[in-house]
């Protein structure tokens, strides 16, 4: 839990607000203010919000999709094929093929524009993957579990995306439609017992 957040800076001090709600001025270069930096303040759409853009979608565009069974974003493309109704789309300029389906080059090569865009792509590719959305006209920009960029969030925002962040499309779906188990697999089985450890 943060003990302090930011609130303004200029190019000397940043002014913040510690968790008693005073508010104190820290040196810019000051180890504390970087630390205060990289700092998770950027909430995102609550549990509700995330199950009406699940809701809402009809196609699901997966930007950094792999053909390599080993990946993540081959297991969740895998499972949104075979457990939802979305029509899926692959975004991998290197390749041909996923998944027996044809993978795109780009957003703008898809043959409509999806509702959600969900992206496998290291942190500081974010704000150029939201400009590509907007550019595409699409409305929900969906960043994969582990992969976080709170400027491009804000800056996502700001151009009128929803953004999520950090959250794996397929546990979400599978939370919210019944079928996550511990580790996010669906047993298959229902029971009241406690399992022995």
């Amino acid at each position: 839990m943060s003990t302090a957040t930011q609130v303004s800076t200029d190019s000397t001090n940043e002014t913040v607000v510690m968790a008693n709600g005073l508010t104190c001025d820290i040196p810019a270069s000051s180890p504390l203010a970087k630390l205060l930096k990289s700092q998770r303040s950027w909430v995102g759409p609550s549990a509700k919000e995330r199950l009406g853009i699940l809701r809402r979608a009809k196609s699901i565009a997966i930007v950094g999709a792999s053909p390599n069974a080993a990946r993540s974003s081959y297991f969740v493309a895998t499972y949104l094929l075979q457990s939802s109704d979305y029509r899926v789309y692959f975004v991998n300029p290197m390749v041909d093929e996923i998944l027996g389906q044809k993978s795109y080059k780009s957003l703008a090569d898809l043959p409509e524009v999806p509702d959600i865009v969900d992206v496998f792509r290291k942190g500081s590719d974010i704000p150029s993957v939201i400009d590509e959305v907007l550019a595409v006209g699409a409305k929900t920009i969906w960043v994969q579990l582990g992969i976080w960029n709170q400027d491009a969030a804000i800056y996502g925002e700001s151009k009128g995306l929803a953004v999520v962040m950090d959250r794996c499309i397929k546990i979400e779906h599978a939370r919210f439609h019944g079928g996550l188990h511990l580790l996010g697999f669906d047993t298959g089985v229902i029971t009241s017992r406690k399992t022995v450890r």
